[in-house]
């Protein structure tokens, strides 16, 4: 075809339509040298499309006579976009032919398609190669269906040279466009990047200047919220996590309601799954392990826009929750130590304080009072097991209804820790389940920790804390108390122990009864607080002639029943004591002369008829009182003995009563 001058009216109104780039002289050089090349055609379908939208307008609106119908085809000669689909689709075998053949050729090529010489119509298809500017490559064929007489056919080909140069100065446009997009993209990239780094690195110092766990979780979380305002978010925490923060909950691993979670929690990686919401909106939910070096806490839990968030926020995301993870075992390390220090406090001071006393009342009662002021327990029971009786009585406690109370010794939680010999923790009694106690049901306690009270590696006794609320208590409660109980054991020990050694030293060791210096003493406390008593002092008749008869064993059986019938015969207040060899003497707080010499009766009447062998015994009986004349332990102790005197030199086996006058 014969090129046509530039200088053509049709060619410059055609000209006139290229859109000019912005572009300065001394800045259009490095561009004038991008080029595509043949690795670029599989991908530039979007702007051969493009183009070929932008230069479409300039073409149509040029008066050429007749009809012109465009088409664009690929490198491969297929046709991407056309004008006229029923023009193609009537020629489409001879049109896609003569793209190939445009295309192997490499020059402009013309087709005539239909000819009419009596109405002079024709119609014919151009295809006008599109070249790099640089290796002068073919990318693209463009293509034109003229319609027309002979005339308008000419005229119409006279314009394709310069609808192919506008062609491809519309293409490099959109190239050159994209090229300036990808570079305001990648600056966009790189400045949201170093915003990222900038914020990560923000974040991490104030993370790492936190030694507080719940500081540690509200800086991230609100840091993350700050960043990405429509992102909702939570924190689900493995660990009784007390805070004040309502983001931060507890991981449910039993639970089937966030399974995602539980899922990135036990495999410690993370996790993301894509749904649409009720609203149509495309949803991303990611968790992302906090994670330690000892450990994962617990899960990132993020529910997020598709289009609020890129790959680089997940990563992102992901590296918040490792410094969040390591920032937050940090202050729980330092929690737990000053923890521990607080609780080595404890245990000093409880040891201390319990060391003082040597009364198991005093020990059960600090116990008590101490162990609700630490752990903040509403309530607080001590039991002690009788082994020979079989049950548990409840030696100290606020409840007042149990305070005393005996129960078996299977028994409720005392009888499961007993059996167990383990501590237990109960984060919701109700929903335990396995276990009725009075205890719980009574007070409507949620929460409870409970340990053995451990003596000589054996259950003495139970220790019970609860609270009405559930989840009340942590695991370092329950640990603490596990220490504490071994100390207060070990302070009820230390205190059964100096009671038995005393209970030994003021005892007699083969009648059971008190020595004889305990009765002095408590004799002295009686006066000191009453207003009278009476003493029995008893002497078996002829016991050296049991001895001798009987031998020195059955001495010693008749001494023990004769001290059984005495204990049984008097009074819980009343003292009984070992006078000396075959002597005994109880002591009667409060009780007249009168009543004394009764009681003294009574015993040796008794002991005349339940000895075996028999024998009988002489009792003499004194007596004084605030009224008389104050008279002293000796003096009392004079008189019944001098009475005693009597009844054996009067004939034995009777009771005489000691007077003031003797």
């Amino acid at each position: 075809m014969a090129e046509h001058p530039r200088e053509d009216p049709v060619i410059s109104n055609l000209s006139s339509q290229i859109p000019e780039l912005s572009i300065h002289p001394g800045e259009s050089a490095w561009l004038e040298q991008l080029d595509i090349t043949v690795h670029d055609f599989p991908y530039i379908h979007p702007l051969l499309r493009s183009a070929f939208r932008d230069w479409i307008p300039a073409v149509s609106a040029l008066e050429v006579g007749g009809q012109l119908s465009w088409l664009l085809a690929d490198w491969t000669a297929e046709v991407i976009h056309t004008e006229d689909k029923a023009i193609l689709s009537i020629w489409h075998e001879r049109i896609s032919q003569l793209m190939r053949t445009c295309l192997d050729s490499g020059e402009t090529t013309a087709v005539k398609l239909y000819v009419d010489a009596a109405e002079e119509q024709h119609i014919i298809a151009a295809g006008i190669p599109v070249r790099t500017k640089s290796k002068a490559e073919i990318f693209a064929v463009l293509g034109c269906i003229i319609q027309g007489s002979a005339e308008e056919i000419a005229f119409g080909e006279r314009i394709l040279g310069m609808a192919q140069q506008h062609f491809t100065s519309c293409f490099y446009r959109r190239f050159e466009n994209t090229f300036f997009k990808d570079m305001i993209a990648i600056q966009e990239q790189a400045k949201r990047e170093a915003q990222r780094r900038s914020f990560l690195v923000d974040v991490v110092q104030r993370l790492h200047d936190k030694i507080d766990v719940d500081a540690v979780l509200h800086e991230v979380l609100d840091s993350i919220v700050r960043v990405y305002p429509n992102v909702h978010l939570e924190i689900l925490m493995s660990q009784d996590h007390q805070g004040s923060n309502s983001r931060v909950k507890l991981l449910q691993l039993q639970a089937d309601t966030d399974p995602l979670c539980v899922q990135a929690f036990m495999e410690g990686k993370l996790l993301r799954n894509s749904f649409r919401a009720e609203n149509g909106q495309q949803q991303l939910e990611i968790a992302v392990p906090l994670s330690g070096k000892q450990g994962v806490y617990g899960v990132f839990h993020l529910f997020i826009p598709y289009e609020h968030f890129e790959e680089a926020d997940i990563q992102l995301v992901e590296m918040l929750a490792d410094t969040a993870g390591t920032a937050f075992e940090n202050a729980k390390l330092y929690e737990q130590s000053n923890q521990l220090i607080h609780e080595l406090r404890l245990i000093n001071e409880l040891t201390q304080r319990l060391s003082q006393s040597l009364q198991l009342k005093e020990i059960f009662k600090f116990a008590t009072d101490e162990l609700l002021h630490i752990f903040g327990a509403e309530y607080c029971c001590i039991s002690q097991l009788d082994k020979d009786k079989d049950f548990f009585e409840m030696v100290s406690t606020n409840v007042t209804f149990l305070s005393k109370e005996i129960f078996p010794r299977d028994c409720g939680v005392c009888g499961l820790v007993y059996a167990t010999k383990e501590p237990i923790i109960l984060s919701d009694y109700h929903s335990y389940g396995r276990v009725y106690s009075r205890l719980m049901e009574e007070t409507g306690s949620s929460s409870l920790i409970g340990v053995p009270l451990m003596i000589r590696g054996e259950v003495s006794g139970t220790i019970l804390l609860t609270h009405t609320r559930s989840n009340y208590f942590s695991y370092e409660n329950y640990k603490l108390l596990q220490v504490l109980s071994t100390h207060i054991g070990l302070a009820v020990a230390n205190a059964s122990l100096h009671a038995e050694v005393r209970r030994m030293a003021n005892r007699d060791m083969l009648t059971g009864l008190f020595a004889r210096h305990y009765l002095d003493d408590k004799l002295l406390e009686f006066q000191r607080r009453d207003a009278k008593g009476s003493l029995i002092v008893v002497d078996i008749d002829k016991f050296k002639q049991v001895n001798d008869t009987y031998g020195h064993q059955i001495g010693d059986t008749i001494l023990k029943q004769v001290c059984n019938i005495i204990q049984s015969t008097v009074r819980k207040i009343d003292v009984c004591a070992r006078w000396g060899g075959e002597e005994l003497a109880v002591y009667l707080p409060g009780m007249e002369l009168e009543e004394g010499y009764q009681l003294a009766e009574n015993i040796r009447e008794r002991v005349a008829v339940e000895t075996t062998p028999p024998v009988t015994v002489s009792c003499g009986v004194s007596h004084w009182s605030r009224k008389d004349e104050k008279i002293s332990v000796e003096s009392l102790f004079y008189r019944a003995d001098m009475a005693l005197y009597r009844s054996k030199n009067n004939g034995r086996n009777q009771t005489q009563v000691g007077r003031d006058n003797q």
